[in-house]
């Protein structure tokens, strides 16, 4: 998800800020150091935490209910009514922050689009939001396989001829006329037409050429005064022939088209248009054919010139005639433009335009169009509440708080939170604090209230609401930094690092790095230090620290000096280190520092890009993905580099093939352990284990380091288990351990579990959860294995390390269930439920609900769950099940 630039009215004031150059200062080898004697102001500038944004998204207190509510509108409402609730579903998805189901939301409003003109702007949304993978399409297309949202539309082949050949066909061809054929003179020029086919061009020319009209009578006709050229009309004489316009110029199509639209030649105008549409190639052509295409209410080509510049955003943006052809057109022509798409374009257009800047006069003038064309309330809500936070970012606060009331009077309870905000800076102390409280005290409260509310109150009353904001949303990030900052400032520094550490535990926050850097930097740990600020350039190249003023690779640079230099040896010892430790970010940092030396890349960016995923980052592991094809330093490790794109994208059978033709190439590990994953992943058939076996032994043959044949051992264990061969199974992960893949005790518990040894298996656990430095997963494992009270002390131990694992919940309200606490039960899914939309914790919530007899609750979990996932079996029938028994 793409960030809100945080307005800098938003951020906290220090009269006392710190100067960010005076700790860029490297004089004789030496940071400048916060010693006890150091001012308290120049620590806490070092540690600033800004305010939390208030978020330009649709953020509805219940969004359960709102998607169970879009969901039974689709199964009801007109096919034409359907990509526009896609496009709310979107809205919400994007207010979660959730871009896989942000993208597939898209997908189906495009699917559903009702005309070409929403096939069109649905289309290029979905390849601005899929920039940075075009690669992945020139490799499906490789592969004999197109994605077609990728694709730009043919636009004639969606635009009909038979309606106006019918209208043609209809003429009445009666009337007496002199002769076949009739010349039209323009200027000193004469055409030779035939009589019968030019008058079946239009009612008109009938009524010319066979009515009642003197010009029945005549042979010569004069059109000299008609703005048609002698090539004009020698061009449509032709085409009364033929039906064919090819080899006109443009400038001449556009002159036929007029004087066709003047005579009401529809067959002559439509085939103009077309052909003119399939010209539009660049955006200059775009911009001079767009004004010629609403003048003439050609929808044609104005949708061919709508294609080429909407799938040119976000670069045309930086072109003024584009931002102006969409501000200054009146409804009449935007209809013209884009048909009943004007809200989704705007939609588009304001949402690309505030990724390149929030407080842009471009950005406003979008979301003010947007505001206008708003045809619901959902929609009205959506666009005050996004118009009132650009507004907010361009210090015009009257007419962001009037923005803010509108959208709170229309329901959206989040937008509150822009007016107490807008009141707390306008001197009010109490106002803002009441207002929240009022929120909270009024329905379900919810985390960012409790955030809100903190900002307004001091001391222990602030720290208390914090906290409950951390219980009821434990992914905010505001609440741990703040906690930290304030820890750091009163020199409890274990205190405060254990409590940014609770959140980088589990989420990868960059402003959580950059805090955690700034702590260690005034500790003077800049070993620590770099390691953080390596991350943070691993995730993002081109961050900026110190509010955005200071480059972080600059900072790099600097506190690098204060390091011990290693080797590449250093650094692969390190590595092994770390990855047996289960330390990704420690990790991350190693190949980073290893990257600016001489070595071969390409395996070092495939080695980040497997970091990056199992950090939950796959929009960066893409990037280090397509970084390690880039410097693939032979033929066939280029090529299974590919694959792994194609399969990390999901698509499995072509990164299947890809790993088949670097085999031809070459026998390597990488191309049959990519070979072995894509084959589990796209055969239905379990009986591939075998060739999956086959496929991971002959990779274990091949050269490889330690820490991915650690990988491959472990696969390879896990397949035996599956396939019931557990000695296999043991010898896999032991050989595993010895060379320090320290995930293979839980493989090895595993296979003491089906030997009905738990006691054994306990102690595998314990041993990773002792080894790893990440070891939720490990806690949650272990939970299988150990006595009920154990279990139970694992599994909350797991939702403190990492509340986003649903497992936990799943089993605690499974247990309260069976002890007939129902209600309990519920409110402990509903808990998670809050913060994180699970398929699986809305299904189990639903089917608690059915079993309770509330019919109503378990339906709207059906259907909001159907809205995560439209096609899962169990959820279908369940839905089918209840909606049976719907009152």
């Amino acid at each position: 998800m793409r960030t809100f630039i945080t307005a800098e009215s938003c951020k906290e004031a220090h009269p006392n800020a710190l100067n960010p150059q005076s700790w860029l200062q490297v004089e004789r080898g030496k940071l400048p150091k916060l010693s006890s004697q150091s001012s308290s102001s120049s620590i806490e500038s070092l540690i600033k935490v800004p305010q939390p944004p208030i978020l330009p998204f649709f953020k509805p207190v219940d969004y359960v209910k709102v998607l169970a509510q879009i969901h039974e509108e689709l199964e009801l409402c007109s096919p034409q009514e359907q990509s526009n609730l896609f496009l709310l579903q979107y809205q919400v998805f994007r207010g979660m922050g959730d871009v896989k189901l942000m993208r597939r939301s898209l997908r189906s409003a495009w699917q559903r689009a009702n005309t070409v003109h929403e096939k069109i702007i649905f289309g290029a949304w979905l390849k601005y939001e899929k920039q940075g993978e075009e690669l992945v399409a020139q490799l499906l297309t490789a592969c004999g396989k197109c994605e077609k949202e990728f694709e730009p539309i043919d636009v004639e082949s969606h635009i009909s001829f038979d309606k106006v050949l019918i209208s043609q066909d209809s003429i009445s061809m009666k009337g007496n006329h002199t002769s076949q054929y009739v010349i039209f003179t323009i200027g000193d020029e004469k055409i030779v037409c035939d009589r019968q086919k030019i008058s079946e061009l239009s009612a008109p020319f009938h009524a010319m050429l066979k009515g009642c009209f003197r010009e029945s009578l005549s042979e010569t006709i004069d059109l000299s005064e008609n703005n048609i050229s002698p090539s004009g009309m020698r061009a449509i004489s032709y085409f009364s022939l033929t039906g064919s316009l090819l080899d006109v110029p443009q400038n001449l199509l556009v002159e036929i088209s007029v004087f066709a639209n003047k005579y009401c030649c529809e067959r002559l105008k439509l085939a103009c248009d077309r052909r003119l549409a399939s010209l539009v190639s660049s955006r200059e052509d775009a911009l001079e054919l767009m004004e010629y295409a609403v003048d003439q209410n050609s929808s044609v080509l104005a949708a061919s010139c709508l294609q080429v510049l909407l799938r040119d955003i976000p670069n045309c943006f930086s072109d003024n005639r584009v931002v102006e052809l969409f501000i200054h057109a009146n409804r009449k022509e935007l209809e013209v433009m884009v048909g009943p798409g004007i809200f989704a374009l705007f939609c588009f257009l304001s949402e690309a335009s505030m990724n390149l800047s929030s407080a842009s006069d471009t950005t406003a003038h979008f979301l003010e169009r947007l505001v206008d064309f708003a045809e619901n309330e959902m929609q009205r809500l959506l666009a005050f509440h996004e118009l009132g936070c650009v507004k907010l970012s361009r210090k015009e606060y009257d007419e962001a708080y009037g923005l803010f009331e509108r959208a709170a009077d229309a329901g959206h309870i989040y937008s509150v939170a822009g007016l107490a905000r807008l009141d707390s800076m306008k001197g009010e102390k109490l106002l803002p604090y009441q207002k929240i409280s009022s929120v909270i005290s009024s329905g379900t409260p919810l985390g960012w209230m409790y955030q809100e509310r903190s900002l307004y109150c001091d001391g222990d009353l602030r720290w208390k609401d914090l906290e409950k904001a951390t219980e009821l949303d434990p992914t905010l990030v505001y609440p741990y930094m703040y906690r930290s900052a304030t820890l750091m400032r009163t020199e409890n520094v274990q205190g405060a690092l254990s409590e940014i550490n609770r959140i980088l535990g589990f989420k990868l926050s960059l402003e959580c790095l950059e805090l955690r850097f700034f702590i260690y930097l005034a500790l003077e740990d800049y070993k620590a230090a770099l390691r953080d600020v390596q991350s943070i350039l691993t995730l993002c190249p081109s961050y900026k620290m110190f509010e955005g003023r200071v480059a972080a690779s600059q900072l790099c640079t600097l506190v690098r000096e204060h390091v011990e230099h290693w080797t590449i040896a250093d650094c692969w010892a390190r590595l092994y280190d770390c990855w047996s430790a289960v330390d990704d970010i420690e990790s991350l940092s190693v190949i980073y520092q290893m990257l600016e030396s001489d070595v071969a890349k390409g395996v070092l960016y495939f080695r980040q890009s497997l970091l990056l995923l199992r950090l939950s980052c796959p929009e960066a592991a893409m990037r280090s993905l397509q970084l390690a094809w880039q410097h693939a330093s032979s033929e066939h490790e280029r090529v299974v580099y590919e694959g792994w794109i194609l399969y990390d994208s999901g698509h499995y059978e072509e990164g299947l093939q890809k790993a088949e033709e670097s085999i031809t190439i070459k026998r390597s590990f990488e191309a049959y352990f990519l070979k072995a994953y894509a084959l589990a992943d796209s055969s239905v058939d379990s009986s591939c284990s075998s060739t999956v076996i086959s496929l991971l032994e002959d990779a274990l043959k091949c050269p490889s380091d330690n820490l991915r044949k650690g990988q491959a051992l472990n696969n390879l264990g896990s397949v035996y288990v599956d396939c019931g061969k557990l000695d296999a199974a043991e010898d896999c992960y032991m050989k595993a351990l010895k060379i320090q893949h320290t995930r293979a005790h839980q493989g090895l518990a595993r296979v003491h579990f089906l030997r009905n040894d738990k006691a054994a298996a306990l102690k595998e656990m314990s041993n990773l959860i002792e080894r790893a430095r990440n070891n939720a997963s490990a806690y949650e494992k272990r939970s299988e294995y150990g006595d009920r009270e154990l279990t139970k002390s694992d599994l909350e131990m797991v939702t403190r390390l990492d509340p986003l694992r649903v497992y936990p919940y799943r089993y605690r309200a499974a247990v309260l269930m069976d002890n007939h606490k129902e209600e309990e039960a519920i409110a402990e899914l509903s808990r998670a439920i809050a913060f994180k939309a699970d398929l699986h914790l809305l299904h189990l919530r639903a089917a608690f609900h059915e079993h309770k007899g509330d019919v109503l609750s378990a339906l709207r979990d059906c259907r909001a769950a159907l809205s995560v996932d439209p096609n899962h079996q169990k959820m279908l029938e369940l839905h089918c099940r209840v909606n049976s028994h719907e009152p």
